[in-house]
């Protein structure tokens, strides 16, 4: 569902340079600085989150990636969302990448947005083919000792991506 929600970002991105509101963002620094603030919130929140599962045993962070609880999926979803719209090097990227492949001959709002489609099919696919290869090494990332190595390099790297983002880099 994190996949399907950070995918939908890019869609809502791509939609959003083909009706022109990506290009108020290059033009507004407030509203882009406002847009980066609050990727990088996101990317903060995520991280501290992680570091403060770490003050459980090893042992209840493995029953906790084990055990899915209803509604999980609409949470996984939301994260993937608000990181991918958090994100907003994809608003630039999709006003000055999706302009390119579009010609005047035909329908523009639909051409954009069936690249942006494209874009989040095979940003979604990458993902999807990163999640089986991590899949099928679960035997080791699923040891107790390497799952809290992870949250701990999780937590400590999302809070230094969310200033690098604030910050502007």
């Amino acid at each position: 569902m994190t996949v399907v929600g950070a995918s939908t970002g890019i869609l809502v991105w791509a939609i959003a340079a083909a009706v022109g509101l990506s290009a108020v963002l290059l033009a507004n620094p407030g509203a882009y600085l406002a847009i980066r603030i609050g990727g990088a919130a996101v990317l903060c929140a995520l991280g501290a989150q992680t570091l403060w599962s770490l003050r459980q045993p090893a042992v209840a962070l493995l029953k906790m990636v084990e055990e899915r609880k209803p509604g999980e999926g609409g949470r996984s979803l939301v994260v993937g969302l608000a990181t991918s719209l958090g994100n907003p090097k994809a608003g630039v990227f999709a006003v000055s990448l999706l302009p390119q492949f579009v010609t005047a001959q035909g329908p523009v709002l639909a051409s954009c947005i069936a690249l942006g489609v494209v874009w989040a099919a095979v940003s979604g696919a990458w993902f999807c083919c990163f999640v089986w290869a991590i899949d099928k090494g679960r035997s080791q990332v699923t040891r107790p000792k390497f799952r809290r190595l992870m949250h701990v390099i999780t937590g400590v790297t999302l809070p230094c991506l969310g200033v690098a983002v604030a910050a502007g880099a």
